[in-house]
């Protein structure tokens, strides 16, 4: 397990989230810690096995998933930590772009996500990437929209196969057509090598033509061999995550509770999530977070069951407009600071990404040592760190 030291020289303030009260918004990070807008129409054209390591600040025998090893067929996923099929989570996932404003929902197959990654975009709302692994059984996943940069630096600390429907050219076009991008897209201006057989237009009655374009797991394949890209991980991939072993929970007994997060607060702002202000509710019973937004459930459209996941991070990362079309840019290389939740409780944390896009960012405590997340799925939220006075939590 890595431990880091000098970047908690960065970041004095991480004691404060453990004072602070139930209910309380966090200070903006310049000073201490982390702590109805539709979109625009810029569209761009069981067996354990052994475990290694174990964290000092996490209760005297806790165990930790380390090397893999494949038991029986099967092996614990990098992005969940769950046994599963090792032809599954040997293989590199699918990063795919799916639109998050109300005229959209519901999503398609999100629910099988292992990973969502949440970020704002032009029109002051977000847009997730969804990350699978196991896909096999799925046929569609969508709506499916387009591409921003930082999305693409994202899913390439994953390894992950990025899909898409359109770009916003000024500032992707290059980056996504690099060779290091292993990219399935529609056909449009500003995709060199577009993949449209892995891209259907389904029927939604009172839907956008916009909202209508899916991703077909049939044509992904086809895709994916048609433009040679390669399914396994590259020998120098790091897992993003460190999971508690199988029949171990990481408690975090003397981190502050929380079971309510509101990335964006409960009211109207301008920092990507004041637009339909999600929020994660815990539940003790099944120890899961699970989303809202706009008032109301959030729901996978396949089992209109509620999404919810085991972890929430909320990354906090700087944010610039770039241009008059209000195209945004943030920085998801580097380091800064971020809440981690999990078991209903909120640890102050950095994270730090300083090895290249090819290695994503990685998440600290405030004693320099990695934080270790409970199996399941993970939403990271990225926040836009000049509104973070925004962020509530309780």
């Amino acid at each position: 397990m890595r431990k880091k030291s000098t970047v908690f020289a960065i970041v004095t303030l991480l004691g404060l989230v453990l004072a602070s009260g139930c209910g309380k918004k966090e200070e903006t990070m310049a000073e201490e810690t982390p702590t109805a807008v539709e979109e625009s129409t810029l569209e761009e054209t069981e067996p354990v096995s052994e475990p290694e390591t174990e964290t000092e600040t996490q209760p005297e025998g806790l165990e930790v998933i380390g090397e893999r090893e494949e038991v029986d067929g099967k092996m614990q996923s990098y992005l969940t930590g769950e046994w599963k099929d090792a032809e599954v989570v040997t293989r590199r996932p699918i990063a795919v772009m799916i639109p998050n404003n109300a005229p959209a929902l519901p999503q398609r197959g999100i629910d099988k996500a292992s990973v969502i990654y949440e970020a704002p975009v032009e029109g002051r709302i977000t847009r997730l990437m969804a990350i699978f692994e196991d896909f096999d059984d799925m046929d569609y996943i969508g709506p499916v929209r387009s591409s921003r940069d930082y999305f693409v630096y994202t899913a390439m600390g994953y390894q992950a196969i990025y899909c898409n429907w359109g770009l916003a050219k000024p500032y992707v076009e290059e980056l996504i057509n690099r060779d290091t991008v292993q990219n399935v897209s529609e056909a449009v201006d500003g995709i060199h090598n577009p993949a449209s057989e892995a891209f259907v237009r389904l029927d939604r009655p009172g839907y956008s033509k916009e909202f209508t374009g899916y991703l077909t797991i049939e044509g992904l394949k086809d895709a994916v061999e048609r433009l040679d890209y390669e399914w396994e991980y590259d020998d120098d991939f790091v897992p993003q995550f460190t999971f508690a072993q199988e029949g171990y929970r990481a408690e975090y007994e003397d981190a502050a509770d929380a079971k309510i997060i509101r990335p964006g607060g409960t009211g109207s702002n301008a920092g990507g999530y004041g637009g339909y202000n999600p929020y994660f509710e815990y539940r003790e019973e099944d120890q899961l977070y699970y989303r809202f937004q706009d008032g109301k459930k959030q729901i996978d459209e396949d089992n209109d069951e509620q999404l919810a996941v085991s972890n929430v991070v909320l990354q906090y990362c700087h944010g610039e407009v770039r241009d008059s079309h209000d195209y945004l840019a943030f920085g998801v290389h580097g380091q800064g600071t971020a809440l981690v939740f999990t078991g209903g409780k909120v640890i102050p944390a950095v994270w730090e990404r300083l090895e290249g896009d090819g290695v994503p960012p990685k998440f600290y405590d405030e004693d320099g040592e990695e934080i270790i997340f409970n199996q399941g799925k993970t939403w990271i939220c990225n926040i836009w760190e000049e509104y973070s006075e925004y962020v509530e939590w309780e």
